[in-house]
């Protein structure tokens, strides 16, 4: 994976050489030489964003819909306080 850094005026003067960098690995955006943005591809930010699911998305998933899953029951007993 390569990083780009390409500054404000870079991407401005020459879009299409920033998403084509993007092939390569995420773009890093600079304003007054520091990192404002980063570009990525389509297939990155869903690399990113899907491992940040809650547990019902992945339950949900076709790779784990055939896992069987029984968990045991708990017996809780409810006894009067003490006080």
């Amino acid at each position: 994976m390569t990083i780009t850094t390409f500054s404000s005026r870079e991407l401005n003067q020459d879009v299409t050489r920033a998403k084509k960098a993007t092939r390569d690995g995420p773009v890093f955006i600079t304003d007054r030489g520091k990192p404002a943005h980063v570009l990525l591809s389509i297939e990155e930010y869903w690399l990113l964003t899907r491992q940040r699911r809650n547990i019902a998305d992945a339950l949900a998933m076709p790779e784990v819909a055939d896992i069987e899953f029984d968990p045991p029951r708990v017996d809780i007993t409810i006894r009067p306080a003490e006080f």
